[in-house]
Parts: C-alpha cells; sequence; structure tokens
C-alpha cells in the first residue's frame, strides 16, 4: 500500500496515502472484440501501484470464451486481475446472459469487510450497478466506503441512477466517513458533478486539481470525460496522469487514477 508514514495530521497522528484506479475493461478484449488482452491489461494494473482498483465490465464467467480461447484464465476476470496482488475483491452481477454474465468488481490491498451491489437498471436492456464496498483501512479514521459505478447510456436513465446513488450515500454512509466513487459515467453532458456535490459533498479529482474533467473516451482519441474519481473526506487529491501507452491498446476507456491523502 502507498502509506504516507512521515504526513501526519495536527494532532501526530499518521495519515493514511493510497492510490486508487478505475478503468472500464471491456470485458478483457480489444476494440470490436477482435483479441483477448486480459493477461496484457492486469500488467498494465499492476504498473500503477494502485491500492484500489475499480473495475466496469468484467466478466464473471463466459462459457463460449473459455473454449475459444486457450489462454482464458480459471477464474473469472476480476480474481485473475487480482491475483496475489490485491488480497481482497468484491464482484457485482449485473448483466446476465445464456454464456455468462459481467458488472462491476473492487479490488483492494486493504480488508473488504462487507459488500452489495445495487441494481439500479431502469428499463431495456441495459443493466447497470453500484458497487458498495466498506473497507477497513490503516489510519483512515473509521470504515472507507468504496463505490463502483457504471451508469447508463441514456440521459434519463443517468439522472435517476445519480438520485439512487444519493439516496445510498445519504441514508447508509455516515456524513463523516471517507468515500470514494468511481468509474465509468457515461455522462458526457457533465452533469453528474453538480448533482453530487450537492447531495454528498462529493468533488471529482481531476475537475479539482486542474479546472475540468479528464477525456477518457475513446482511448485513442479521449474527446468525452466518462470516467470520474469522486471523493470526499479527504485532505488532498492529487491526479495521477498515466500517459496513452498501453492503455490505448487494452480498451476503448482510459483509465484514470488518483492519490488521496485522508
Amino acid at each position: 500500500m502507498n502509506q504516507d508514514i512521515d504526513s501526519r495530521t495536527p494532532d501526530g497522528q499518521d495519515r493514511l496515502t493510497f492510490r486508487v484506479l478505475t478503468v472500464n475493461v471491456h470485458k478483457g478484449f480489444s476494440f470490436f472484440n477482435r483479441r483477448l488482452i486480459l493477461h496484457d491489461l492486469r500488467e498494465a494494473v499492476r504498473s500503477v501501484s494502485a491500492d484500489m482498483v475499480f473495475l466496469q465490465e468484467v466478466l464473471g464467467g463466459h462459457v463460449k470464451h473459455s473454449l475459444r480461447f486457450a489462454d482464458w484464465p480459471a477464474t473469472p476476470q476480476y480474481e485473475f486481475l487480482a491475483d496475489t496482488i490485491w488480497s481482497d475483491f468484491a464482484y457485482g452481477r449485473n448483466a446476465v446472459y445464456p454464456e455468462g454474465h459481467h458488472g462491476n468488481a473492487v479490488l483492494s490491498k486493504f480488508p473488504i469487510v462487507r459488500f452489495e451491489n445495487r441494481d439500479i437498471s431502469i428499463s431495456g436492456p441495459e443493466r447497470r450497478g453500484l458497487l458498495h464496498c466498506i473497507i477497513k483501512a490503516p489510519d483512515a479514521g473509521g470504515d472507507l466506503h468504496a463505490i463502483c459505478v457504471h451508469l447508463g447510456l441514456q440521459e434519463r436513465h443517468r439522472r435517476r441512477q445519480l438520485e439512487l446513488l444519493c439516496h445510498l450515500v445519504q441514508k447508509e454512509i455516515p456524513a463523516d466517513a471517507p468515500l470514494v466513487v468511481a468509474g465509468d459515467f457515461n455522462d458526457w453532458r457533465q452533469r453528474a458533478g453538480r448533482v453530487l456535490d450537492g447531495c454528498a459533498g462529493l468533488r471529482e479529482v481531476y475537475e479539482h486539481a486542474g479546472g475540468r474533467l479528464a477525456r477518457t473516451f475513446p482511448a485513442w482519441y479521449p474527446i468525452l470525460p466518462l470516467d470520474r474519481i469522486y471523493v470526499r473526506g479527504a485532505r488532498e487529491l492529487r491526479p495521477i496522469h498515466l500517459g496513452r501507452h498501453p492503455w490505448t491498446s487494452l480498451s476503448d476507456h482510459a483509465p484514470l487514477a488518483a492519490e488521496i491523502v485522508l
């Protein structure tokens, strides 16, 4: 873990510094599903040295893919990516189909003591969820809450899903608890920030540090700021700029990473 033991609060207590990474993994395939890139993705995720990883569109299982690809992992994708680096992981199954299922996942070097996946699907074929994890982190001053998000493509769906996210935060997470909400918001109209600040006091890391959201889609020529890292209860927020290589060949979304000081 990236714990900064030299940084202390005014009363002499150690402050927790940790890294987070969020990435839509596109079910472990390159663009247009031409090539399995899961092994390359694992190396790229490892290179960030994140303490917590937020994954969207991660496969929990797929019968046909496991027969088609010789190097298909024997474990679910989120467990394969966690490997020996992230001791704890949680998975929220959102979409289920005859061949398998996919959803959101959180990998953590800190113990995940409890998690729950909330179905926030509105209507139609899109299946979406909020994966809420309660994490025990050293020097966090209590429970650290993490919510992995994947919102819908339609504006009216996203509005309702943001309301459900606000309800979860307000009703189930103590107001003084540190909170990280990260993932694929599909919010190309850039309306989520005002909602989340108003209902939960959440700040987006890149916007807070640089005055604007990071553009993440499409990864090879980012135009739209679809992916976000929102934080509450932190002393410092530091964006980590990862560069283009090797990420442009690993997903249609560029990843985001940040260092957070509680």
